[in-house]
């Protein structure tokens, strides 16, 4: 039997309870009234409706949100950190994007492109086109979601090549469908119990300071794995992420990327660059690849396109793109006409309000703030601060001797600052790192708010930690 809610009603309050001092909003919140419900209650609920393998990273449940700030059920206020999993570049609820979808929703909801076309469609494809990094002409598939992007552009390389193999790389993530969970390269939770994946997959080493690999050994075993296993005639694509994402935030060295175009083009390859949390200005620039100079074949993009809504898209070379034939691409819901044009405002918020360059800001002043808060309260804990722009990573290890990966720490960092009013989450192969995906358009009074939760956080997990 489910719980019914209550219907007394009360205000959106700031959280004060769990902070160590009282936090008033740094953003004004209307009067709005909300349903009175506890997350317990909701947990149970919960517990009951949905299946167990369909993980939160928290127990609350949200009532209203606003640019980085999110209030639950009970009222309690909270500095989002995590921007639901990057979606959120341009912050909860940007008015100009939600303006836009709302007049949409004036005009109509769906049509199928597939049976009665749109304008925002293609409107919304060729800003893409414009976008992306390359000379070449362009064009852009509109699909739902980050893996049915990766999905497709897997099978685009393919048709384009007439080959059937791909190479992905060790911590890797580019979905949780049959053919991405095989691409993906970390088993914990996604892939586990649920094989076999397709066949034609290869996995190359990530270049990684932790386990000594570097550009030149990840190099040298991609070479010996086109000798022995992976013949390169029959491989239609590599796919990278330009910055893991579950995998660390680790950003690809330049020089590997580079070496990896020089690879594709001697042997006919595509490369696939999987900006589907790197890109839309996370890194500071439209696409993390940028950095390197280097141009990719075909492009996978979602997350924050659209400023919290729902759609995802390839975007490649136009002679690639064209090597299906037509009926081979698309999907009921692809590019659904509210998604494109809130992302059209998501572009246009990105551009007109520099988020671009507040990325790189934002993750300067990260970088800055947390060297000098492992200093103070951990001392040689806080081993890497890494990333591009404001896509940034601390990891979490024992001690720096033997940089021993400490994910038990990380989880109490995670659960302290929680309580304590900041919405965190955790990445990487062991799970002892911290990803930073705060909406760029947060203030930088929120921010700072929210580094100093983070460090009273931090002060109390070591002390936590070495109790127990």
């Amino acid at each position: 039997m489910t719980q019914k809610s209550k219907t007394s009603k009360t205000k959106i309050k700031p959280a004060t309870a769990a902070a160590e001092a009282p936090r008033t909003p740094l953003t004004v919140v209307p009067d709005l009234p909300i349903e009175q419900q506890s997350n317990a209650a909701l947990l149970r609920r919960r517990t009951q409706a949905v299946p167990r393998g369909v993980a939160s990273a928290t127990p609350i449940f949200a009532s209203y949100a606003e640019n980085a700030e999110l209030w639950d059920v009970e009222g309690n206020r909270f500095i989002d950190f995590v921007g639901g999993i990057a979606v959120l570049n341009t912050g909860h609820r940007h008015p100009r994007v939600v303006a836009a979808a709302k007049a949409q929703e004036d005009l109509y909801t769906h049509t199928s492109f597939q049976v009665v076309q749109y304008e925002p469609y293609v409107a919304l494809a060729e800003r893409l086109n414009a976008l992306a990094p390359g000379d070449h002409p362009k064009k852009t598939l509109l699909v739902t979601t980050g893996a049915e992007a990766v999905e497709n552009a897997v099978k685009i390389a393919r048709a384009a090549t007439g080959r059937p193999g791909v190479i992905a790389f060790t911590g890797s993530y580019h979905g949780r469908t049959l053919l991405t969970l095989g691409l993906t390269g970390k088993i914990s939770p996604y892939k586990k119990d649920v094989g076999p994946f397709p066949s034609d997959i290869y996995r190359a080493p990530f270049p990684n300071a932790r386990d000594g690999i570097s550009v030149q050994d990840a190099l040298t075993a991609l070479n010996n794995l086109m000798l022995t296993d992976a013949q390169p005639e029959r491989i239609a694509a590599i796919i990278i992420e330009p910055v893991l994402g579950e995998g660390g935030y680790t950003p690809v060295p330049f020089e590997m990327m580079q070496a990896l175009r020089a690879l594709c083009d001697k042997h006919g390859i595509m490369l696939i660059a999987d900006e589907i949390q790197a890109g839309f200005g996370r890194t500071g620039k439209w696409f993390a690849i940028e950095h390197s100079g280097v141009v990719p074949d075909l492009i996978t993009v979602a997350k924050s396109m659209a400023g919290g809504y729902p759609i995802a898209g390839v975007i490649g070379r136009a002679d690639v793109m064209d090597a299906m034939i037509p009926g081979g691409l698309g999907g009921t819901y692809g590019g659904n006409p509210v998604a494109c044009a809130a992302a059209m405002a998501a572009i246009d918020v990105i551009e007109e309000e520099g988020l671009l360059e507040r990325s790189t800001e934002i993750g300067e002043h990260f970088k800055a703030r947390f060297a000098e808060i492992g200093a103070r309260a951990a001392p040689f804990r806080l081993w890497d601060i890494r990333g591009l722009g404001g896509m940034v990573a601390v990891e979490f290890v024992t001690d720096f001797s033997t940089a021993a990966p400490d994910a038990d720490l990380t989880k109490r960092v995670v659960a302290h600052a929680l309580q304590r009013g900041l919405i965190l989450l955790s990445c990487g192969l062991h799970g002892n790192a911290l990803r930073i995906m705060v909406p760029l358009t947060a203030s930088d009074a929120v921010i700072d708010e929210g580094l100093a939760i983070f460090e009273a956080a931090l002060t109390a997990a070591v002390a936590e930690q070495q109790q127990a």
